[in-house]
């Protein structure tokens, strides 16, 4: 962080900019691996998709109460706190899924483990990033916090592109498909010691408050809602759920989350079942195009956003007609190349969407209202996560266009809505 001075501030950036990013990388890297894992314990696709399902809910339910405690218990403990859940979840993952690959358990048994697992991670995995946004804000002026919380928040993003990246490297020999799981959670104990050893801890004392941020998932770019959260304090001034300057924003961003969950989580089987590739084989390949898609979402909200100042109704439109024809051409592939370009150009998509829906969200009300705004902006961005998948990947049992062709026909409708109903 250029603005902070200090050379003890830029180390303690530094050192939460790899806590987010670790958690999102070990995260994603896992859910990278996770159908092929599926596949071959020759476990039913559903059950696999219920896995992204069961995390994303325990994430989304515990993460408004983690903002809230670090609040009271100081901030350092609660960073540390998801770290160690996030470690101790991966290294259970592990084991479990060793235990089912050697077939020292039954493959069910070896996935209820595994799921157990990743519910630890999901209720104390939470617990880092509002803690983490309140250190940054707690040492930064109010000039330098927006650039300083943006730019912490972008380590999830970039997360996103190295947790898929890196996942292939990490299928060891002896280990196999657990592998990536083992080598996060070292990367995560190591970086657990070094914030214990490092970080400061600013107390409960601070007038600074972080905010609930949506699972790091794959397709689940930021979209800088937590960062408007964070920056704007809760008010007493409720709003209605149905309140007609929010509710079209509202229905768009919901459409627009389960359209690319479906294409997100879904695509693992693809890649396996369109290329005719054995699990192993398969994941440098899904690696490849996870890869391909969180690059181009972060080149539109970090490149071409920024020089295009579209107005957020601009985005939303113009973010779903470019998913939707990414969908189309996903369900049409049938190699490498198409199936990689495909999932760009829909994650170049959405990438412009989902900011155009936080944008356009936080435009639609006045001042006082932007943390309460920002908090229902995040809990959309969360729920997609738990129903989107298991829906995509119900549809893909059917037939493996029907996820890709539903997203492209919602989007395409989600387009026509917003043309007439958004604002802004």
């Amino acid at each position: 962080m250029a603005a902070l001075g200090l050379s003890g501030e830029r180390r303690d950036f530094a050192l939460l900019f790899l806590v987010m990013l670790t958690i999102a990388a070990g995260n994603t890297a896992l859910q990278s691996v996770l159908p092929a894992i599926g596949r071959l314990l020759a476990l039913p696709d559903t059950v696999v998709a219920l896995t992204f399902s069961f995390s994303a809910l325990v994430w989304a339910l515990a993460a408004p109460g983690w903002a809230r405690r670090s609040d009271r218990k100081g901030r350092k403990r609660m960073v540390l706190t998801g770290l160690a859940g996030f470690t101790l979840s991966l290294a259970l993952c592990a084991v479990a899924l060793t235990a089912g690959i050697a077939g020292w358990v039954t493959a069910m048994l070896a996935f209820a483990g595994f799921v157990a697992a990743r519910m630890i991670y999901g209720f104390f995995g939470a617990a880092a990033p509002p803690a983490a946004q309140a250190l940054v804000a707690s040492r930064t002026s109010r000039a330098q916090r927006t650039a300083a919380l943006t730019m912490l928040a972008s380590a999830f993003g970039l997360g996103t592109i190295l947790g898929p990246a890196l996942a292939p490297f990490f299928v060891l020999p002896w280990v196999g498909l657990a592998g990536p799981a083992y080598v996060f959670a070292l990367f995560g104990l190591v970086v657990l010691v070094a914030a214990y050893r490092l970080l400061p801890d600013d107390g409960a004392e601070a007038k600074v408050h972080g905010a609930a941020t949506a699972e790091p998932s794959i397709g689940g770019e930021p979209s800088g809602a937590s960062v408007i959260a964070a920056l704007n304090e809760q008010t007493s001034q409720r709003l209605r759920w149905n309140d007609p300057r929010l509710m079209p924003w509202m229905v768009s961003g919901v459409i627009a989350g389960h359209a690319q969950a479906m294409a997100g989580q879904a695509m693992g089987f693809l890649v396996m079942d369109r290329l005719h590739l054995p699990p192993i084989a398969a994941q440098p390949v899904i690696g490849l195009v996870l890869m391909a898609g969180a690059a181009a979402a972060l080149l539109a909200q970090w490149g071409i956003i920024p020089r295009l100042k579209l107005p957020p109704r601009a985005m939303v439109i113009w973010g779903a007609l470019i998913a939707a024809a990414g969908c189309a051409m996903i369900a049409a592939a049938s190699d490498v190349h198409g199936l990689a370009v495909a999932f760009a150009l829909s994650s170049l998509g959405f990438g412009f969407l989902r900011p155009g829906f936080t944008a356009g969200a936080s435009l639609a009300v006045g001042t006082r209202e932007q943390g309460v705004v920002a908090g229902r902006v995040t809990s959309v961005n969360g729920a997609v996560f738990v129903l989107g998948p298991s829906i995509g990947i119900g549809l893909y049992q059917i037939a493996p266009p029907f996820p890709y062709l539903l997203a492209a026909v919602a989007l395409l409708l989600n387009a026509v809505y917003a043309a007439r109903r958004l604002r802004g």
